[in-house]
Order: C-alpha cells, then structure tokens, then sequence
C-alpha cells in the first residue's frame, strides 16, 4: 500500500452532461496519476471472473428491488448453483467496490462514479470527494454538442441519466446522490467551464494535503 499520505485519491460524482467525466480525466492528466471510468469496468471483469459484457450491463444502472435481482436468474447467465445464493447485481457491486478499494491503496488516481467516495470511506485512505453539477439548459447542450443527443431528447435523457446514477447511488450507499453534505467540494461547470473546474479540483487538492497529517521516516520505515 502507498504510505505517502500527502497524496488524495479523488472521487467525482456528477450530472450528466455536466463534464464531469472529462474533468476528471483532464484532471488526472495535469496531475499525472491514473484515472478510472469505464476501465474499471474492465478492472473488475479481470479480477472477479464475471465477463465483462455482465458488467457493462450492472454498470451504473438502478436496482429497484429484489425481485429484479430474482428475475436476473445467475443461472441464465452461466452461472453454478454455488452462485445462486447472492444476486448477480451484488456480485458486480461487490467486485467493483473491491477493484475501487484495490487500486486507491496503489497511490493517488481519480475515480469517476459508481460510488467511489463510499467505497473508500472507510478505507482510511485520504480523499477528495467532489460533485459536479451543471443547469439542465447546460447540460442539453453538451449532450447535443459532444454526445450527439437529439436537441428535443436532450432534456429527457439527462434527466433519466441522472435518475439511474442517483438510484444505483442511493440504493448501495447510506449517503444521497448529489446532496452537498455528502462531499467535499460541489462545482457548477457552466460557471467555471471544463479547465476552470480543474483548476478549482486541483487548488482544493493542494489545501486538502495541507492539512493532511505527515507521515515520519520512522513510521515508514520498514527494515529492521
């Protein structure tokens, strides 16, 4: 595990059509440590044996009940009866937490959704948990402009965007989705556009550190 305290892992959670993927990827370029979003996807796949196409398929997406746990019978999916006991969107969620938790404890990066900030919660492992959020007229924009949405589907799409994040959000965690007392730092992106929120994610990181306590050589040392 990296024992250089100084150094934040940064979780972002944000509205779509906010930036808030491309923040925090221009993010994790300027301060030159990983980033992870849709590889860890991939991450997870690898590590849980779970194929991929079944992770695409859970990634982000709401779970309303456990009836629909049901309805996604493992054993449709290939899956041995010894796997029957726990649902398949449990073992996805569980896999990606351990990925999450797996890949902070290398040194700093940047995760972007899929409930980062709680998975490291109680990790002991220092962070910088941030919202981005943007006005909806914004955010059509974007989505018609970068995602290619169709302007009269704009406002619809983000709106269900956001209800699958915020439901798969409040459904695994204690905390809510996009609720202020939740994170660290909250952005409006439209007043501050893509390089301007970065530079507000960085300043708030080298604060952060600031105030992070130190860790001796003594501590660190490990020969005997």
């Amino acid at each position: 595990m990296n024992n250089n305290m100084d150094q934040l892992v940064i979780t972002i959670d944000r509205q779509y059509g906010s930036g808030g993927h491309i923040i925090g990827k221009k993010l994790a370029e300027d301060l030159r440590i990983p980033f992870y979003d849709n590889d860890l996807i991939k991450e997870s796949a690898k590590s849980s044996g779970i194929c991929e196409e079944i992770f695409e398929s859970f990634d982000e997406k709401p779970t309303s009940s456990f009836l629909y746990s049901l309805v996604m019978d493992p054993l449709s999916l290939g899956y041995t009866n010894q796997s029957f006991e726990m649902p398949i969107n449990y073992k996805v969620f569980l896999a990606s937490f351990d990925t999450i938790k797996q890949l902070a404890q290398n040194g700093p990066c940047v995760f972007v959704g899929r409930c980062a900030d709680y998975a490291l919660s109680d990790t002991g492992i220092p962070c910088l948990n941030v919202f981005v959020k943007a006005p909806m007229e914004s955010r059509m924009k974007r989505a018609e402009e970068v995602y290619g949405i169709e302007h009269d589907k704009c406002k619809e799409f983000a709106a269900k965007m956001d209800k699958e994040r915020s439901s798969y959000y409040n459904y695994y965690t204690s905390n809510r989705w996009g609720h202020a007392k939740y994170y660290d730092l909250c952005i409006d992106s439209s007043k501050y556009g893509i390089h301007g929120s970065v530079e507000l994610i960085k300043h708030a990181v080298e604060l952060r550190k600031k105030r992070l306590p130190k860790i001796s050589s003594c501590e660190t040392d490990t020969t005997e």
